[in-house]
C-alpha cells in the first residue's frame, strides 16, 4: 500500500484532517476534507481500493472538497502499511466475512454525517473497485445515501448483503474489458436493479480495463488492468453531475 502525504492544509481553502472512529472494537482512521468556512455542507463518502488508502483517493477527497463538498476517505481495513500481496487477506476477510464489510461502511457514514459542517440530509457514497462495491451496499441496505456511485467496480455481493428496495440513485462506471465486470456481471446487476425499482444507470468506457481512474496501476502490469485518462476525465465528470442532481439543496 502506498502511504498517504502526511495531512495538511491546503493553500487557504481547503483542510485535511484525521479522524479516528471505531467499528465493533477495530479502530480506524479516515481522512475528512473540507471547503474552509463551509456549514450545511453536501458530503461525499469516498471508498478506498483493495489495496487500500492511497495518495489517490487522498487527491479525490480534495478535488471534491474544491467543488465544495465535505468527502470522507473512509478505512475499511483499520491496518496501515501492509503490501500488496497483503491487502488480499484483508480483502477476502472483508468480502466473506458476513455483514463486516456494510458494517464498516455505517460507521464511516455515520461518522461523517456526524461532522459538524455536514448537512447530514445531503449525502453519497463514491467507491473505486471495493470501493465501488462499498457504495452498492449501503445503497442495498437502505443508509441514508442520496446515490451510490462505483468506479470500476466489483460486482460480487458479499454474504448477507440485503435484498431490500434501493431508495439511493446508482450509478456504475465500467470498462468493457474489465475482468471483473463480464458481461454476465452486469447482467445480473441490471436485473437486481430493475426487480426493485432502482433509479440506475451502467456506463461502459469501450476498450478500458479494471482501475482506469489510478495512474499508478500501470506499472504492475496486471492482466485486464490499466490506467486510462479519457475514461478517468470522463468518468469524473459524470460522477459530478451526478452529485449536483443527488445533493443539490431543497428548493
Amino acid at each position: 500500500m502506498r502511504r498517504l502525504r502526511a495531512p495538511t492544509e491546503e493553500g487557504a481553502t481547503l483542510t485535511l484532517q484525521v479522524v479516528e472512529y471505531a467499528c465493533d472494537g477495530v479502530q480506524l482512521t479516515g481522512h475528512l476534507a473540507l471547503p474552509a468556512g463551509g456549514s450545511d455542507l453536501p458530503a461525499v463518502l469516498v471508498a478506498h481500493e483493495s489495496s487500500g488508502m492511497n495518495d489517490n483517493i487522498q487527491s479525490r477527497a480534495l478535488a471534491l472538497a474544491e467543488r465544495g463538498y465535505a468527502a470522507f476517505a473512509l478505512d475499511m481495513y483499520g491496518v496501515d502499511g501492509f503490501s500488496r500481496a497483503e491487502s488480499d487477506g484483508l480483502l477476502t476477510r472483508l468480502m466473506e466475512t458476513p455483514g463486516l464489510l456494510v458494517s464498516r461502511a455505517k460507521a464511516a457514514l455515520a461518522t461523517l454525517a456526524a461532522q459538524p459542517s455536514v448537512d447530514p440530509s445531503r449525502i453519497g457514497a463514491i467507491g473505486f473497485c471495493l470501493g465501488g462495491i462499498v457504495a452498492l451496499e449501503l445503497a442495498r441496505a437502505g443508509s441514508p445515501i442520496k446515490c451510490a456511485v462505483g468506479f470500476h467496480p466489483g460486482y460480487v455481493r458479499p454474504p448477507g448483503s440485503s435484498e431490500g428496495p434501493i431508495s439511493a440513485k446508482v450509478l456504475l462506471l465500467s470498462g468493457s474489458d474489465d475482468p471483473f465486470a463480464t458481461e454476465d456481471l452486469r447482467a445480473q446487476f441490471a436485473a437486481e436493479m430493475t426487480s426493485k425499482g432502482a433509479d440506475w444507470q451502467l456506463h461502459l468506457f469501450g476498450g478500458v480495463g479494471h482501475t482506469f481512474t489510478d495512474p499508478a496501476i500501470d506499472a504492475l502490469e496486471l492482466p485486464g488492468f490499466g490506467y486510462d485518462a479519457d475514461a478517468d476525465r470522463r468518468s469524473w465528470a459524470m460522477m459530478l453531475a451526478f452529485l449536483e442532481e443527488c445533493l443539490a439543496p431543497p428548493q
